[in-house]
Protein backbone atom coordinates (compact mmCIF):
# COMPACT_ATOMS: atom_id res chain seq x y z
CA UNK A 1 0.00 0.00 0.00
CA UNK A 2 1.42 3.41 -0.92
CA UNK A 3 1.28 6.48 1.30
CA UNK A 4 -0.93 8.29 -1.22
CA UNK A 5 -3.75 5.77 -0.77
CA UNK A 6 -3.33 5.86 3.01
CA UNK A 7 -3.47 9.67 3.01
CA UNK A 8 -6.62 9.66 0.86
CA UNK A 9 -8.34 7.05 3.06
CA UNK A 10 -7.42 9.02 6.17
CA UNK A 11 -8.70 12.29 4.68
CA UNK A 12 -12.01 10.67 3.75
CA UNK A 13 -12.25 9.24 7.28
CA UNK A 14 -11.65 12.69 8.78
CA UNK A 15 -14.45 14.26 6.74
CA UNK A 16 -16.75 11.39 7.65
CA UNK A 17 -15.88 11.77 11.35
CA UNK A 18 -16.84 15.45 11.36
CA UNK A 19 -20.17 14.55 9.71
CA UNK A 20 -20.73 11.77 12.25
CA UNK A 21 -20.19 14.07 15.22
CA UNK A 22 -22.29 16.82 13.64
CA UNK A 23 -25.14 14.38 12.96
CA UNK A 24 -25.19 13.21 16.58
CA UNK A 25 -25.41 16.79 17.85
CA UNK A 26 -28.04 17.70 15.24
CA UNK A 27 -30.23 14.80 16.31
CA UNK A 28 -29.79 15.45 20.04
CA UNK A 29 -30.46 19.19 19.85
CA UNK A 30 -33.28 18.99 17.30
CA UNK A 31 -35.28 16.29 19.06
CA UNK A 32 -34.58 17.80 22.47
CA UNK A 33 -36.10 21.03 21.16
CA UNK A 34 -39.13 19.02 20.05
CA UNK A 35 -39.62 17.93 23.67
CA UNK A 36 -38.39 14.33 23.49
CA UNK A 37 -37.50 12.77 26.85
CA UNK A 38 -33.94 11.67 27.74
CA UNK A 39 -35.05 8.05 27.43
CA UNK A 40 -36.39 8.65 23.92
CA UNK A 41 -33.16 10.43 22.99
CA UNK A 42 -31.14 7.44 24.21
CA UNK A 43 -33.26 5.07 22.12
CA UNK A 44 -32.45 7.08 19.00
CA UNK A 45 -28.86 5.79 19.17
CA UNK A 46 -29.38 2.16 20.24
CA UNK A 47 -29.63 0.74 16.71
CA UNK A 48 -26.63 2.90 15.75
CA UNK A 49 -24.55 1.01 18.32
CA UNK A 50 -26.17 -2.37 17.65
CA UNK A 51 -25.34 -2.30 13.95
CA UNK A 52 -21.68 -1.85 14.80
CA UNK A 53 -21.47 -5.37 16.20
CA UNK A 54 -22.54 -7.02 12.94
CA UNK A 55 -20.97 -4.45 10.64
CA UNK A 56 -17.46 -4.84 12.01
CA UNK A 57 -17.59 -8.63 11.76
CA UNK A 58 -18.85 -8.70 8.18
CA UNK A 59 -17.05 -5.51 7.16
CA UNK A 60 -13.70 -6.93 8.23
CA UNK A 61 -14.33 -10.07 6.21
CA UNK A 62 -15.48 -8.10 3.14
CA UNK A 63 -12.46 -5.81 3.44
CA UNK A 64 -10.10 -8.79 3.52
CA UNK A 65 -11.75 -10.30 0.43
CA UNK A 66 -12.36 -7.24 -1.75
CA UNK A 67 -10.09 -4.54 -0.36
CA UNK A 68 -10.46 -1.69 2.13
CA UNK A 69 -11.36 0.77 -0.62
CA UNK A 70 -14.64 -1.13 -1.19
CA UNK A 71 -15.69 -0.91 2.48
CA UNK A 72 -14.68 2.75 2.60
CA UNK A 73 -16.80 3.57 -0.46
CA UNK A 74 -19.76 1.66 1.00
CA UNK A 75 -19.47 3.54 4.29
CA UNK A 76 -19.40 6.96 2.64
CA UNK A 77 -22.35 6.06 0.38
CA UNK A 78 -24.48 4.84 3.30
CA UNK A 79 -23.76 8.06 5.20
CA UNK A 80 -25.07 10.09 2.26
CA UNK A 81 -28.21 7.92 2.14
CA UNK A 82 -28.73 8.26 5.91
CA UNK A 83 -28.37 12.04 5.88
CA UNK A 84 -30.78 12.48 2.97
CA UNK A 85 -33.29 10.03 4.48
CA UNK A 86 -33.29 11.82 7.84
CA UNK A 87 -34.13 15.09 6.10
CA UNK A 88 -37.59 13.66 5.35
CA UNK A 89 -38.50 13.51 9.05
CA UNK A 90 -41.32 15.89 9.95
CA UNK A 91 -41.79 17.68 13.27
CA UNK A 92 -45.52 16.91 13.04
CA UNK A 93 -44.97 13.14 13.27
CA UNK A 94 -45.99 11.31 16.42
CA UNK A 95 -43.09 10.73 18.78
CA UNK A 96 -43.27 6.93 18.46
CA UNK A 97 -43.15 7.12 14.66
CA UNK A 98 -40.26 9.58 14.74
CA UNK A 99 -38.27 7.46 17.19
CA UNK A 100 -38.68 4.33 15.05
CA UNK A 101 -37.79 6.17 11.86
CA UNK A 102 -34.76 7.91 13.33
CA UNK A 103 -33.56 4.67 14.94
CA UNK A 104 -33.65 2.98 11.52
CA UNK A 105 -31.81 5.84 9.82
CA UNK A 106 -29.27 5.99 12.63
CA UNK A 107 -28.75 2.28 12.07
CA UNK A 108 -27.64 3.06 8.51
CA UNK A 109 -25.32 5.74 9.84
CA UNK A 110 -23.92 3.26 12.35
CA UNK A 111 -23.12 0.81 9.56
CA UNK A 112 -21.48 3.65 7.62
CA UNK A 113 -19.40 4.71 10.61
CA UNK A 114 -18.01 1.26 11.32
CA UNK A 115 -17.25 0.44 7.70
CA UNK A 116 -15.33 3.70 7.35
CA UNK A 117 -13.53 3.36 10.68
CA UNK A 118 -12.49 -0.24 10.02
CA UNK A 119 -11.13 0.74 6.59
CA UNK A 120 -9.09 3.67 7.91
CA UNK A 121 -7.67 1.96 10.98
CA UNK A 122 -6.76 -1.22 9.13
CA UNK A 123 -4.97 0.72 6.40
CA UNK A 124 -2.45 1.96 8.99
CA UNK A 125 -1.05 -1.57 9.26
CA UNK A 126 -0.21 -1.66 5.55
CA UNK A 127 1.24 1.85 5.42
CA UNK A 128 3.38 1.90 8.57
CA UNK A 129 5.78 -0.84 7.44
CA UNK A 130 8.13 -2.63 9.82
CA UNK A 131 10.00 0.31 11.39
CA UNK A 132 9.89 -0.08 15.21
CA UNK A 133 7.56 2.39 16.93
CA UNK A 134 6.06 3.75 13.70
CA UNK A 135 2.88 1.66 13.91
CA UNK A 136 2.05 2.87 17.44
CA UNK A 137 2.75 6.49 16.47
CA UNK A 138 0.56 6.34 13.36
CA UNK A 139 -2.27 4.53 15.14
CA UNK A 140 -2.19 7.07 17.96
CA UNK A 141 -2.21 9.98 15.52
CA UNK A 142 -5.15 8.58 13.56
CA UNK A 143 -7.16 7.62 16.64
CA UNK A 144 -6.48 10.92 18.38
CA UNK A 145 -7.30 13.02 15.34
CA UNK A 146 -10.53 11.05 14.83
CA UNK A 147 -11.79 11.79 18.33
CA UNK A 148 -10.70 15.43 18.18
CA UNK A 149 -12.53 15.86 14.88
CA UNK A 150 -15.61 14.17 16.28
CA UNK A 151 -15.62 16.84 18.98
CA UNK A 152 -15.27 19.46 16.25
CA UNK A 153 -18.26 17.79 14.61
CA UNK A 154 -20.31 18.48 17.74
CA UNK A 155 -19.63 22.18 17.34
CA UNK A 156 -20.28 22.04 13.59
CA UNK A 157 -23.61 20.33 14.19
CA UNK A 158 -24.73 22.98 16.66
CA UNK A 159 -23.59 25.78 14.37
CA UNK A 160 -25.34 24.30 11.34
CA UNK A 161 -28.57 23.83 13.27
CA UNK A 162 -28.49 27.42 14.50
CA UNK A 163 -27.66 28.92 11.11
CA UNK A 164 -29.32 26.65 8.52
CA UNK A 165 -31.89 24.62 10.41
CA UNK A 166 -32.32 20.84 10.64
CA UNK A 167 -33.15 19.79 7.08
CA UNK A 168 -30.78 22.17 5.19
CA UNK A 169 -27.96 21.12 7.52
CA UNK A 170 -28.50 17.45 6.70
CA UNK A 171 -28.58 18.11 2.96
CA UNK A 172 -25.43 20.26 3.14
CA UNK A 173 -23.61 17.50 5.00
CA UNK A 174 -24.85 14.90 2.51
CA UNK A 175 -23.50 16.96 -0.38
CA UNK A 176 -20.10 17.30 1.30
CA UNK A 177 -19.78 13.57 1.98
CA UNK A 178 -20.92 12.83 -1.59
CA UNK A 179 -18.09 14.98 -2.97
CA UNK A 180 -15.60 13.10 -0.80
CA UNK A 181 -17.06 9.79 -2.00
CA UNK A 182 -16.63 10.81 -5.64
CA UNK A 183 -13.04 11.89 -5.08
CA UNK A 184 -12.27 8.66 -3.22
CA UNK A 185 -13.64 6.46 -6.01
CA UNK A 186 -11.50 8.30 -8.55
CA UNK A 187 -8.25 8.54 -6.59
CA UNK A 188 -7.89 5.60 -4.17
CA UNK A 189 -6.18 2.47 -5.49
CA UNK A 190 -8.19 -0.74 -5.76
CA UNK A 191 -7.52 -3.78 -3.60
CA UNK A 192 -5.97 -1.96 -0.61
CA UNK A 193 -5.59 -4.43 2.27
CA UNK A 194 -6.95 -7.36 0.28
CA UNK A 195 -5.80 -10.74 1.63
CA UNK A 196 -3.72 -12.92 -0.68
CA UNK A 197 -5.80 -15.97 0.22
CA UNK A 198 -9.59 -16.03 0.53
CA UNK A 199 -10.93 -16.65 4.03
CA UNK A 200 -14.18 -18.58 4.55
CA UNK A 201 -16.87 -16.56 6.28
CA UNK A 202 -17.17 -19.23 8.99
CA UNK A 203 -13.67 -18.30 10.22
CA UNK A 204 -14.73 -14.75 11.13
CA UNK A 205 -15.09 -15.81 14.78
CA UNK A 206 -11.99 -18.04 14.82
CA UNK A 207 -9.25 -16.02 16.49
CA UNK A 208 -5.99 -16.50 18.35
CA UNK A 209 -5.98 -16.26 22.13
CA UNK A 210 -4.36 -12.82 21.97
CA UNK A 211 -7.07 -11.43 19.70
CA UNK A 212 -9.85 -12.96 21.82
CA UNK A 213 -8.51 -11.63 25.14
CA UNK A 214 -7.77 -8.18 23.71
CA UNK A 215 -11.28 -8.02 22.19
CA UNK A 216 -12.79 -9.02 25.55
CA UNK A 217 -10.81 -6.28 27.27
CA UNK A 218 -11.95 -3.78 24.64
CA UNK A 219 -15.61 -4.74 25.15
CA UNK A 220 -15.46 -4.07 28.89
CA UNK A 221 -13.20 -1.00 28.51
CA UNK A 222 -15.66 0.84 26.27
CA UNK A 223 -18.65 -0.54 28.15
CA UNK A 224 -17.14 1.02 31.28
CA UNK A 225 -16.87 4.41 29.61
CA UNK A 226 -20.38 4.44 28.20
CA UNK A 227 -22.02 3.15 31.39
CA UNK A 228 -21.62 6.57 32.93
CA UNK A 229 -20.82 8.78 29.96
CA UNK A 230 -23.69 8.25 27.48
CA UNK A 231 -26.87 8.73 29.53
CA UNK A 232 -25.94 9.00 33.22
CA UNK A 233 -23.55 11.95 32.89
CA UNK A 234 -25.67 14.23 30.64
CA UNK A 235 -28.80 13.55 32.74
CA UNK A 236 -26.81 14.22 35.93
CA UNK A 237 -25.47 17.52 34.58
CA UNK A 238 -28.99 18.49 33.53
CA UNK A 239 -31.01 17.41 36.56
CA UNK A 240 -28.47 17.79 39.40
CA UNK A 241 -26.01 20.40 38.18
CA UNK A 242 -28.69 22.43 36.40
CA UNK A 243 -26.61 22.95 33.26
CA UNK A 244 -28.28 23.99 30.04
CA UNK A 245 -28.34 21.59 27.12
CA UNK A 246 -25.94 23.84 25.25
CA UNK A 247 -23.50 23.84 28.19
CA UNK A 248 -23.65 20.06 28.39
CA UNK A 249 -23.07 19.65 24.66
CA UNK A 250 -20.21 22.13 24.65
CA UNK A 251 -18.54 20.54 27.66
CA UNK A 252 -18.77 17.03 26.21
CA UNK A 253 -17.46 18.30 22.86
CA UNK A 254 -14.47 19.89 24.59
CA UNK A 255 -13.89 16.66 26.51
CA UNK A 256 -13.87 14.59 23.31
CA UNK A 257 -11.44 17.00 21.61
CA UNK A 258 -9.11 16.95 24.62
CA UNK A 259 -9.40 13.18 24.78
CA UNK A 260 -8.35 12.95 21.13
CA UNK A 261 -5.37 15.25 21.68
CA UNK A 262 -4.15 13.09 24.57
CA UNK A 263 -4.50 9.97 22.41
CA UNK A 264 -2.19 11.51 19.82
CA UNK A 265 0.58 11.80 22.42
CA UNK A 266 0.09 8.29 23.82
CA UNK A 267 3.33 6.86 22.33
CA UNK A 268 5.36 9.57 24.10
CA UNK A 269 3.60 8.87 27.40
CA UNK A 270 3.73 5.08 27.20
CA UNK A 271 7.27 4.91 25.86
CA UNK A 272 8.63 1.40 25.43
CA UNK A 273 5.85 -0.18 27.54
CA UNK A 274 3.54 -0.69 24.56
CA UNK A 275 2.91 -4.33 25.41
CA UNK A 276 1.05 -6.46 27.95
CA UNK A 277 2.75 -4.86 30.96
CA UNK A 278 1.96 -1.34 29.78
CA UNK A 279 -1.67 -2.26 29.04
CA UNK A 280 -2.08 -3.75 32.52
CA UNK A 281 -0.44 -0.73 34.15
CA UNK A 282 -2.60 1.88 32.40
CA UNK A 283 -5.81 -0.08 32.81
CA UNK A 284 -5.05 -0.50 36.52
CA UNK A 285 -4.60 3.26 36.78
CA UNK A 286 -7.93 3.88 35.03
CA UNK A 287 -9.66 1.45 37.41
CA UNK A 288 -8.14 3.24 40.40
CA UNK A 289 -9.30 6.65 39.11
CA UNK A 290 -12.84 5.38 38.47
CA UNK A 291 -13.16 3.63 41.84
CA UNK A 292 -11.83 6.73 43.63
CA UNK A 293 -14.33 8.90 41.75
CA UNK A 294 -17.21 6.55 42.63
CA UNK A 295 -16.16 6.61 46.28
CA UNK A 296 -15.82 10.41 46.30
CA UNK A 297 -19.29 10.87 44.79
CA UNK A 298 -20.70 8.38 47.30
CA UNK A 299 -19.55 10.45 50.29
CA UNK A 300 -20.14 13.99 48.97
CA UNK A 301 -23.31 15.99 48.43
CA UNK A 302 -22.91 19.66 47.53
CA UNK A 303 -19.46 19.13 46.03
CA UNK A 304 -20.57 16.17 43.90
CA UNK A 305 -20.91 18.20 40.68
CA UNK A 306 -17.37 19.52 40.98
CA UNK A 307 -16.12 16.06 41.89
CA UNK A 308 -17.78 14.53 38.82
CA UNK A 309 -16.40 17.19 36.46
CA UNK A 310 -12.86 16.90 37.83
CA UNK A 311 -13.17 13.12 37.81
CA UNK A 312 -14.30 13.17 34.19
CA UNK A 313 -11.12 15.02 33.21
CA UNK A 314 -8.90 12.52 35.06
CA UNK A 315 -10.89 9.61 33.63
CA UNK A 316 -10.47 11.03 30.13
CA UNK A 317 -6.70 11.32 30.46
CA UNK A 318 -6.26 7.70 31.58
CA UNK A 319 -8.91 6.35 29.20
CA UNK A 320 -7.32 8.06 26.18
CA UNK A 321 -3.99 6.32 26.82
CA UNK A 322 -5.73 2.96 27.26
CA UNK A 323 -7.78 3.35 24.09
CA UNK A 324 -4.78 4.35 21.99
CA UNK A 325 -2.64 1.53 23.39
CA UNK A 326 -5.34 -1.07 22.69
CA UNK A 327 -5.83 0.26 19.14
CA UNK A 328 -2.12 -0.31 18.55
CA UNK A 329 -2.07 -3.79 20.08
CA UNK A 330 -4.82 -5.15 17.80
CA UNK A 331 -2.72 -4.21 14.76
CA UNK A 332 0.46 -5.53 16.38
CA UNK A 333 -1.18 -8.89 17.11
CA UNK A 334 -2.84 -9.20 13.68
CA UNK A 335 -1.02 -10.62 10.71
CA UNK A 336 -2.36 -12.49 7.67
CA UNK A 337 -5.94 -11.15 7.66
CA UNK A 338 -5.59 -7.77 9.36
CA UNK A 339 -9.00 -6.48 8.23
CA UNK A 340 -10.66 -9.63 9.61
CA UNK A 341 -8.96 -9.27 13.00
CA UNK A 342 -9.65 -5.54 13.23
CA UNK A 343 -13.29 -6.08 12.27
CA UNK A 344 -13.70 -8.71 15.01
CA UNK A 345 -12.01 -6.43 17.55
CA UNK A 346 -14.17 -3.41 16.76
CA UNK A 347 -17.25 -5.62 16.81
CA UNK A 348 -16.40 -6.27 20.45
CA UNK A 349 -15.91 -2.51 20.86
CA UNK A 350 -19.41 -1.88 19.47
CA UNK A 351 -20.89 -4.58 21.72
CA UNK A 352 -19.32 -2.87 24.72
CA UNK A 353 -20.80 0.48 23.72
CA UNK A 354 -24.22 -1.09 23.22
CA UNK A 355 -24.21 -2.78 26.64
CA UNK A 356 -22.78 0.34 28.25
CA UNK A 357 -25.50 2.53 26.72
CA UNK A 358 -28.25 0.25 28.02
CA UNK A 359 -26.71 -0.02 31.50
CA UNK A 360 -26.11 3.73 31.64
CA UNK A 361 -29.83 4.42 31.71
CA UNK A 362 -30.73 1.46 33.92
CA UNK A 363 -28.06 2.05 36.57
CA UNK A 364 -28.73 5.79 36.70
CA UNK A 365 -32.43 5.10 37.14
CA UNK A 366 -31.67 2.62 39.95
CA UNK A 367 -28.99 4.53 41.84
CA UNK A 368 -27.99 7.76 40.11
CA UNK A 369 -24.49 8.70 38.99
CA UNK A 370 -22.97 6.85 41.95
CA UNK A 371 -24.26 3.42 40.89
CA UNK A 372 -23.28 4.13 37.27
CA UNK A 373 -19.72 4.87 38.37
CA UNK A 374 -19.50 1.69 40.44
CA UNK A 375 -20.82 -0.25 37.45
CA UNK A 376 -18.08 1.33 35.34
CA UNK A 377 -15.47 0.28 37.89
CA UNK A 378 -16.74 -3.32 37.81
CA UNK A 379 -16.44 -3.40 34.01
CA UNK A 380 -12.89 -2.06 34.22
CA UNK A 381 -11.98 -4.80 36.69
CA UNK A 382 -13.10 -7.43 34.16
CA UNK A 383 -11.18 -5.62 31.40
CA UNK A 384 -8.07 -5.69 33.60
CA UNK A 385 -8.41 -9.44 34.15
CA UNK A 386 -8.75 -10.01 30.39
CA UNK A 387 -5.74 -7.78 29.65
CA UNK A 388 -3.67 -9.80 32.10
CA UNK A 389 -4.23 -12.86 29.89
CA UNK A 390 -2.49 -11.29 26.90
CA UNK A 391 0.81 -12.91 25.84
CA UNK A 392 3.92 -11.74 27.65
CA UNK A 393 6.48 -9.83 25.55
CA UNK A 394 8.80 -12.86 25.38
CA UNK A 395 5.91 -15.05 24.18
CA UNK A 396 4.59 -12.84 21.40
CA UNK A 397 5.83 -11.77 18.03
CA UNK A 398 6.69 -8.07 17.84
CA UNK A 399 4.33 -7.30 14.99
CA UNK A 400 1.76 -10.04 14.95
CA UNK A 401 0.72 -13.50 15.99
CA UNK A 402 0.61 -16.89 14.44
CA UNK A 403 -2.66 -18.63 13.93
Amino acid sequence: MNLRSYALITAAYWVFTVSDGALRMLVLLHFHDLGYSPVSLAFLFLVYELMGVVTNLLGGWIGSQRGLNETLFAGLLLQVVALVALSFQQASWAEVASVIFVMAVQGLSGIAKDLTKMSAKTSVKFAAGEEPGRLFQWVAALTGSKNALKGVGFFVGGWLLATLGFRPSLLAMAATVAVVLGASVLLIDRGVGQAKQKTPLKLVLSKSGAINWLSTARLFLFGARDIWFVVALPVFLDSVAGWSFEQIGGFLAAWVIGYGVVQSFAPSVVGSSSDRSGAVLWLGLLLAVTAALALAVSITDEASVAVVVIGLVLFGLAFAINSSLHSYLILAFSEANTALDVGFYYSANAAGRLVGTLLSGLLYLAGGITLALWGSACFLAVALLATGRLPRPDAQRPAGHSR
